[in-house]
């Protein structure tokens, strides 16, 4: 992959890193990879008009499926067309988030070069699958939980319908159970994912920050 040398940055502004790692497999054919479509438009939209957020906000796409592919390079908005994306294959989960992670501290390495400040990054999995049987789940939680301990990125695990809570929640840290979605409510999720960001990114070093309400888009997991 890209570690971004000779690129120049298009402003100074303090960034924040927006890493989507987005299972592609074959379960998610049909109603779930075209939702997933439409809360992308609707995600990058939302940051498009919102003129804060389109000059500090940077988003990477990971996805996933029998192979792990870097399909959008960390970018602001009005850099990139959002991908739109197609569902096959099985689901290389670990492999996909530690190229999420890799792509994270390389992002920050190039910010301290190029002398921009910057938000702690915000790493979101989108995954209605079980990781396949050669993928390393345990390896992957220490990884995950040793991250937040060391606030190198914050983290979102989204379960879409039909996936194995009780698999997703041994990759997820304990403080960071998945959050299950409410039928196909990807527009309702990025919009609030959005709605967060924003608050993000019109924040001060040292403020303290209240997210939105999480609501409309996630369910109770019994």
């Amino acid at each position: 992959m890209s570690y971004f040398h000779g690129e120049t940055p298009d402003n100074y502004e303090q960034k924040c890193l927006c890493v989507l790692v987005l299972d592609v497999s074959g379960s998610m054919a049909g109603s779930p990879i075209r939702e997933l479509n439409r809360g992308l438009q609707d995600f990058y939209r939302a940051v498009d008009e919102d003129i804060t957020a389109a000059n500090r906000l940077e988003v990477s796409v990971v996805t996933f499926s029998t192979s792990v592919q870097v399909i959008q390079e960390p970018a602001l908005i009005h850099n990139f067309n959002m991908p739109t994306l197609q569902a096959s294959g099985t689901t290389k989960l670990v492999d996909a988030m530690r190229l999420g992670m890799e792509s994270i501290e390389a992002r920050k390495q190039w910010y301290k070069d190029t002398g921009q400040p910057y938000y702690r990054p915000i790493m979101v999995l989108i995954t209605d699958g079980e990781p396949d049987h050669d993928q390393d789940t345990a390896g992957l939680t220490r990884e995950i939980s040793d991250g937040l301990a060391a606030k190198r990125f914050t983290f979102f695990g989204l379960g879409v319908k039909g996936y194995n809570h009780k698999r997703l929640a041994q990759i997820c840290p304990p403080n960071m159970p998945p959050m299950p979605l409410d039928g196909y409510k990807f527009s309702e999720f990025f919009k609030w994912l959005s709605n967060s960001i924003g608050i993000i990114t019109k924040s001060n070093e040292g403020d303290e920050i209240n997210l939105p309400p999480i609501t409309g888009w996630t369910q109770i997991e019994i």
